[in-house]
């Protein structure tokens, strides 16, 4: 599989790794490696692939306008205050997480628009955008039951985002939500509306991406998740994905803060962009998940200094914000300035 793969010029290229790669499957059971499973293949396969996400810096297309809520600081934001409520529900002793790296982490493609009109096959196609969707055949699928497909188009300064995704044949692909953002535009989608994530807003605008880090500033709030959220949802989301009413639980769209207190001179240059990300414009619940599961890209060339500094940051490091009094328009991201 591994030769099928890569080829043999590749390996070659890169013999201790890909001697720890076949001493380790080496010892696994025979039957084992006949049930070699989807995703354990996609993470071997991580250990020796060179993944480069692609750069979106210097394309033309802003991640929303300047005075886009996304890219407001949340510095001088009053603390929520259910604050601490949140923050005691959603584990205020588990681990900042990175959710990415070489082995994990968003994939995306950047395309210039030019690819036809894909025939789309939507199951919520009541809360999904009907399209054009411009998709590259080879857009990559993320693995398991999420299926998310993410496709920037540079030509049009527009982002398709699907759920449930699947490539059923040349220029056709079906998908459980499906959802295109205007990177011109502060338009939120409809009131109730998902889309590829569950609280209704773009994945691909909060992520934590390499080009940005290595560049040495991130501009904008970023995307996680937490376990359990609330039957509801506040400004800029516009979908919920609970049945608990619980008002110690936060609502999608909440966003919250690495307080000021925290130190980050101690950590890496890489650490410390994201962090001080997180101090001056934090992060914006997105979908369930991971408790402080911080959403960035698939790219091998992040350093292993990332994830295990994060882990040394906790809930309890971070505090909610109430960013009401920034909105202008309940249907749009502006935010007052």
């Amino acid at each position: 599989m591994v030769l099928r793969e890569l080829g043999l010029g590749c390996l070659k290229k890169y013999p201790l790794t890909a001697l720890v790669l076949f001493l380790s499957l080496a010892s696994f059971p025979a039957a084992g490696l006949v049930k070699l499973s989807r995703p354990y293949r996609a993470r071997i396969l991580s250990l020796i692939r060179r993944d480069k996400s692609p750069a979106i810096l210097g394309l033309g297309c802003p991640f929303f306008p300047p005075d886009n809520i996304w890219n407001r600081r949340a510095l001088d934001l009053p603390v929520d205050v259910h604050s601490q409520a949140y923050i005691d529900s959603m584990g205020p002793g588990d681990k900042l997480h990175a959710d990415f790296g070489g082995g994990g982490g968003y994939r995306y493609v950047v395309s210039d628009g030019s690819e036809p009109a894909a025939e789309m096959a939507i199951d919520a196609a009541g809360e999904s955008d009907r399209g054009p969707y411009r998709l590259p055949d080879n857009a990559p699928i993320e693995e398991g039951s999420e299926g998310h497909v993410l496709v920037l188009d540079s030509g049009r300064c527009l982002m398709y985002e699907l759920f449930g995704a699947a490539h059923t044949g040349p220029h056709q692909w079906s998908a459980g939500s499906a959802a295109i953002f205007d990177l011109r535009s502060n338009r939120l989608r409809p009131a109730g509306w998902t889309a590829a994530d569950a609280a209704g807003m773009s994945v691909l605008v909060g992520l934590a991406r390499y080009d940005e880090v290595e560049a040495g500033h991130i501009g904008h709030a970023l995307r996680f998740t937490t376990r359990r959220t609330r039957r509801t949802y506040v400004w800029p989301a516009r979908h919920f994905a609970s049945s608990s009413s619980d008002p110690n639980l936060p609502p999608m769209g909440q966003r919250f803060r690495l307080r000021a207190g925290v130190d980050i001179s101690r950590f890496s240059p890489q650490t410390r962009v994201i962090l001080t990300a997180l101090k001056e414009y934090g992060m914006i619940l997105a979908d369930n998940g991971g408790n402080w599961y911080i959403s960035g890209s698939h790219d091998s060339r992040w350093a292993a200094a990332v994830s295990r500094e994060l882990a040394t940051l906790h809930g309890i490091d971070l505090e909610a914000v109430d960013q009401s009094g920034l909105m202008l328009d309940p249907d749009s991201g502006q935010a007052r300035q």
